[in-house]
């Protein structure tokens, strides 16, 4: 009862704060170095390369400087009143003492703000406590990665996916290129796009020689997964985090979202059919091949076993109702069983690469890293109320769900879109069902998040650095940034607006 009261008297005070004294909210220094920071961080990232700093120092630095910064300038941030969570609890916690003291005189709190010390606590518990409330959110998604990249591991280092590259003859490129695209499109929805552009980018290596004929087919390969993964709910981290959220569903995404992207797949491999010719070259058979620690029924039986554990995730999600990630882990402990049996009579040295044990010290943690960081970054936004601020603006400013994901697809070629998707999250609340007008958009399956993802998920094609696969591409390919704005950033944007302008009509058809 003594913590309901403290707290009463808090809000009692910000409330009478606010509304008495109206400080200049956006010229707030503290509120505007917020922002200043974030940028800082997301220009780091953005040009990882130059800097030669990994993008997930950079994210974590961004993220835990944030947060930090939050808690010691906590009391004057929230004064702003711009926060929704301290808006909503604000909300609550009246509600709640006025039904348990209805008679309480709010005057007798006047005197609580001379108690420095005491304020200060209480908020920073506030602060904690909201924290805590992001960390779950972000531990779901991370769990879900963490299981995902470790199936897939498995599974490729199970051979599994030969089964499918080996399938491969014709060396004719537009064949090859209509081939490789549709097949990364496919399997982008079936995995994931980051770990498809590092299939597809390693089975490029066996078929063509040339290194800049072998760059053009690794970027279209960027162009395909992109768009593959906008579909699928476990195609790309930012379906993912739609999905996981309760933006959208399974079934929905995959109606209205795999036309658009299938558009931004093959309006550019038109175009490059028309002016591409010849052969592609193979490069010669490497007489020192890797002895092969699987037979034929292991990587038959992983690659049927690793992709039936990753379409079985929204099956799980449906019939438990529990979040996305249990049924990856569930999947995950499967596997991991399967192969303990199946290589227990193995030599050592062969068990430790085969079973998920050793499998995990080659799991991208960096990546986890990473996307802790720019979460927690975004979350430290969108609690302090920036992002709040945006979505007004842009509701006043565009006030069109069409233009202000088209402009999120954009910036997502720039910077990387899962944070821009983390910021629409926390800019725009989901609707209740029933709701009319404008915000019926905002609604589970509604027309803002479809479209959301598929803008943030193809938009990031137009720059290589846009998106996780096409940072993988130029990572394994060491793909020129200047070449790939020259020969492919303008097959991207008009693949993007295609596939836009597809989604917009058949929203106008299907009403």
């Amino acid at each position: 009862m003594n913590n309901l009261y403290t707290i009463k008297k808090i809000f009692d005070f910000f409330g009478y704060f606010c509304g008495q004294y109206k400080p200049t909210k956006f010229l707030s220094p503290m509120f505007i170095l917020m922002v200043v920071i974030f940028i800082l961080g997301y220009t780091a990232i953005a040009l990882e390369h130059p800097l030669k700093i990994d993008k997930a120092a950079s994210a974590l630095l961004t993220g835990t400087i944030l947060w930090g910064l939050y808690a010691l300038n906590s009391t004057g941030i929230l004064a702003l009143d711009l926060s929704p969570a301290w808006v909503a609890a604000k909300s609550m916690s009246h509600d709640i003492m006025e039904f348990i003291y209805p008679a309480i005189d709010k005057t007798r709190f006047s005197k609580f703000w001379e108690d420095g010390a005491e304020l200060s606590h209480s908020v920073s518990h506030f602060v904690t406590h909201d924290l805590e409330h992001h960390l779950i959110e972000i531990a779901e998604i991370l769990f879900f990665l963490l299981g995902a990249m470790t199936i897939v591991e498995t599974v490729d280092q199970h051979q599994g996916f030969k089964i499918i590259t080996d399938k491969i003859k014709t060396t004719n490129k537009v064949k090859l290129l209509w081939i490789i695209s549709v097949l990364t499109f496919f399997m982008s929805a079936t995995l994931d796009n980051l770990t498809t552009t590092i299939v597809l980018v390693a089975l490029l290596r066996k078929l063509i020689d040339d290194k800049k004929t072998r760059w053009f087919f690794a970027s279209m390969v960027v162009l395909a997964a992109n768009a593959g993964g906008a579909w699928s709910p476990i195609g790309d981290v930012t379906t993912i985090m739609l999905w996981i959220g309760g933006q959208i569903t399974a079934v929905n995404i995959i109606l209205y979202v795999i036309l658009p992207s299938l558009t931004t797949m093959i309006v550019p491999l038109v175009i490059v059919s028309f002016t591409m010719k010849g052969e592609v070259q193979r490069p010669p058979l490497n007489n020192n091949e890797e002895r092969e620690f699987t037979s034929s029924f292991e990587r038959k039986l992983l690659l049927i076993m690793g992709v039936s554990a990753l379409l079985f995730v929204p099956i799980f999600k449906t019939v438990t109702h529990l979040p996305p990630y249990m049924g990856m882990l569930f999947g995950l402990g499967v596997i991991w069983l399967v192969t303990e049996i199946l290589h227990r009579n193995k030599p050592l040295q062969d068990r430790r690469k085969l079973t998920v044990i050793g499998i995990l010290q080659k799991v991208d943690v960096p990546t986890i890293f990473f996307f802790l960081g720019i979460l927690s970054a975004v979350a430290a936004l969108q609690s302090m109320g920036h992002l709040d601020v945006l979505a007004k603006y842009l509701d006043a400013n565009l006030h069109n769900i069409y233009a202000i994901n088209l402009i999120i697809g954009v910036l997502s070629a720039i910077v990387d879109n899962v944070p821009l998707v983390a910021g629409a999250m926390g800019m725009y609340p989901i609707a209740e069902a029933g709701t009319v007008g404008y915000m019926a958009d905002f609604m589970v399956d509604g027309t803002f998040w479809e479209f959301l993802a598929y803008c943030a998920g193809t938009g990031g094609s137009i720059l290589i650095i846009g998106s996780a696969a096409g940072v993988a591409a130029m990572g394994l390919e060491k793909i020129d940034f200047i070449w790939y704005m020259k020969k492919i950033s303008l097959l991207a944007l008009a693949g993007y607006l295609a596939g836009a302008a597809v989604y917009y009509f058949q929203t106008q058809l299907l009403g």
